[in-house]
């Protein structure tokens, strides 16, 4: 089933890495796609699976997760529509580093390596890109291991209540009244995003609402004073 006769919106074209191609290139790009739809709660893929497709995707919310030696479950990231992942795994032939679980049903498109490695040695300009990104990945995952070690927990809140909403605000359209995000896991999941405790995650959360920089409402968090936020984030 071809991700492009199923959805309105091709996988292809929602990918930064992809969409500067020309209308051709994209075409050759969208005839190796192929999409399932994943049920809430389903796996895409587990840790130690051996990876033969790269994912993209489509709709809804995926996580990906790692599990210590002691079998505790650890969020690494969200992906988001247009998000891919698996790449890894993919390009070095290697088992996944983490469990794709999905948060939010939706389609997830693949392509093959026997499909995907083809396409990328024949196209400098897709290559070039594709690496581009894959380099940005590595860039935005150390930046936010050094944060955990470096930044207090309050700034490392605010940094990833401003990323949660970067990426959810792309698919609302930023019409809201108020900067508005949600928070796709329980409080002691989030808790474990930023490397502190739910007692401790409670109290900074209602520390910015006396400030009156959010507003908390059950799993849904409106931003009141961006700029607020993101000085105690310390992003210009």
């Amino acid at each position: 089933m071809k991700c492009n006769t199923c959805h309105k919106d091709s996988c292809v074209r929602q990918v930064p890495v992809f969409v500067a191609l020309p209308d051709h290139e994209l075409h050759k790009v969208e005839d190796i796609i192929e999409s399932d739809y994943y049920a809430k709660g389903s796996l895409v893929f587990r840790e130690g699976e051996q990876s033969d497709s790269l994912f993209v995707v489509n709709n809804g919310l995926i996580k990906l997760t790692q599990t210590s030696k002691e079998g505790k479950q650890h969020i690494l990231r969200f992906l988001f529509p247009g998000d891919y992942f698996g790449q890894f795994a993919l390009l070095h032939n290697k088992q996944h580093y983490a469990t794709a679980e999905v948060v939010e049903s939706g389609y997830i498109c693949r392509m093959r390596r026997e499909d995907f490695m083809p396409l990328i040695a024949s196209n400098a300009g897709l290559a070039f890109s594709f690496l581009k990104s894959v380099s940005e990945q590595l860039q935005q995952a150390d930046e936010l291991a050094g944060a955990l070690h470096i930044f207090e927990a309050e700034k490392r809140l605010a940094r990833l209540l401003l990323h949660l909403y970067s990426r959810q605000s792309l698919l609302t359209g930023g019409e809201e009244r108020y900067h508005t995000l949600f928070l796709p896991a329980a409080k002691k999941e989030f808790a474990a995003m930023i490397g502190t405790t739910p007692e401790t995650l409670s109290r900074k959360l209602n520390k910015l609402e006396r400030m009156k920089i959010i507003l908390v409402k059950n799993r849904t968090v409106s931003i009141l004073d961006m700029q607020a936020l993101s000085n105690i984030a310390e992003i210009i």
